[in-house]
Order: structure tokens, then sequence, then C-alpha cells
């Protein structure tokens, strides 16, 4: 599909490239499902991975996306799979899940990854992913009182922070941490950083890769403390305990549970050192 493309479905039904003018509307469904993107997150994706953004129009109007964001050719990350409530049912989700693998087919992407709801497993079981682990996201409500002084104050990432995080990934996401950094300048110890950016309901924290259980609640002391309003949705791997444990010592309690799922050649990495996650749709 090149820019501009058409794909005629139906004879009312398109499938294109989700461009930046559709961010309102995509913001629209996102919102619909209670997600916690913001239209930022949306530009993300549309700026990062222009030809993995994908859409279907009915009738002239925006009904399903889903996105296509890949780390070089060892792996590829599906997110923002939705469709608004009254076209659901019409297999919308699934012509475009179909498109965005065959063209990480074609790029040779070896290995794709997905963060599932329950109402979206059975579907992406249908097309070859199989379960890996548990993710969840935990919640802090904001603290109503005055930001603590810390001493974590580096804004900038160090000199080999992406070597530790390609360790932790198992992929190349510099351009992601780069994008993500200047527009929400990352908290640094060594090689460990923390990265947060507002979200439509909570201040979203992650992505957080850290060389020892103790950098990590460092990073993350240093901000979950700042007076802001809402509280904080905070991402991880269930699997690794020491995340699990510093969240619930710092007052975080899961909400909510997905599942990790997974096509194509296995890819595990260093998951120890990741506190937290990019988002759902990152990895």
């Amino acid at each position: 599909m090149v820019p501009g493309e058409l794909v005629t479905v139906t004879s009312n039904q398109v499938l294109r490239k989700l461009e930046r003018s559709d961010i309102p509307a995509a913001m629209r469904l996102s919102t619909e499902a209670g997600w916690n993107q913001t239209e930022d997150d949306w530009r993300l994706l549309v700026e990062l991975a222009p030809d993995g953004c994908f859409a279907i129009e009915v009738d002239g109007e925006l009904a399903s996306t889903t996105t296509l964001f890949t780390y070089g050719t060892k792996l590829g990350w599906i997110g923002m799979v939705l469709t608004r409530t009254d076209f659901r049912g019409r297999g919308l989700a699934r012509l475009l899940l179909t498109h965005a693998l065959s063209i990480a087919d074609s790029r040779g992407v070896e290995s794709v990854k997905l963060d599932a709801t329950e109402q979206g497993r059975p579907l992406y079981e249908k097309l070859g992913f199989h379960n890996e682990q548990i993710v969840e996201r935990w919640e802090r409500p904001a603290e109503v009182r005055e930001a603590r002084q810390q001493n974590v104050a580096d804004a900038r990432f160090p000199d080999k922070p992406f070597a530790l995080d390609a360790e932790a990934f198992g992929a190349d996401r510099s351009a992601l941490l780069t994008f993500l950094a200047k527009h929400h300048p990352p908290v640094v110890i060594g090689n460990s950083f923390l990265l947060t950016r507002p979200g439509r309901l909570n201040r979203y924290l992650g992505p957080c890769v850290a060389e020892s259980s103790h950098i990590a609640r460092d990073l993350i002391e240093s901000v979950i403390h700042e007076p802001i309003s809402g509280g904080w949705f905070w991402d991880l791997l269930s699997e690794n305990k020491h995340a699990a444990s510093l969240a619930r010592e710092l007052g975080f309690v899961p909400m909510r549970r997905l599942v990790r799922m997974a096509r194509g050649k296995e890819l595990r990495a260093d998951e120890e050192a990741i506190y937290a996650l990019a988002a759902f749709e990152l990895g």
C-alpha cells in the first residue's frame, strides 16, 4: 500500500492508511473504549510508523484501526485494535489485522507480538498467536502535597542507554525512546532510565529499564510524588516479581490483566531489567 492508496473492501468499506488528519476520529475510538491514550500517543504512531497505521472507513467514517510498529526486522508490535461500537461484528478488526500481518511478513519481521484483552484473544489465536505471559496494569492515586526535592535530576539519556535497553527489550527501539525523550525528558541514573508522559485518564509511568531494583525504585520515587492531576498507570510484566513488589511497596494496586501473545520466532530477552512497559501498543 503506497501513500494515499485505497483498497475497496466492499462498496462502502475502504481500507487505507491512517493519516494525521484522522487523529481526532481515532481519539474518539480509544476514548470510547475507555483507554488512556492521548492525541499525542496517536501522533507518535503516525509519525514514527506512517506505513504501519491502518484504518477502515465505512461510508466515509473512521470505523476501525490497527497499528504495526516495527523494531527493525526482529520485532513488530500490533496495537490500537479498535472498532467503533456501532461497526462491530462486521469483521473489520480481522481485515486490518490480516493486512498488518501481511505487511510484517513482507518486511521479513521475525516475531510479532501484542498485548491482548480477553475479548481479543480468540481472534488473535485464529491468526497464529500464542500466549507468552501476563502483563498487568497497576494504578496509584495522585498525592495532594508538594513535590519532594529529588537528587535524580539528569534529564538526558546517558551515552549508552540504548545498549542496556536493547539487551532488556530484545530489539533496537532507540528511535522510539529518542522521540519520547524529546517530548518528555527522561530521569536517568547511570545507564538506567525512566520516561513518563501524560495520559487521558492518568499519567503514564514507563518505559523504565534499570540495572537493579534499587535503581528502579530511585527512578520511580523521583517522579510519583510530583503534584499532578489524576493518578498514575504503571504497566509491567507479571513475571518480573521485583517490579510487581516495587509497585505494591510504592502504593500501586493491580487493576487490569492482559495476555502478551506472540507469533513467529520466539523472542525473549533480559525482562528482569524491564520495570515498566512503553505501552500496550508499543511493548
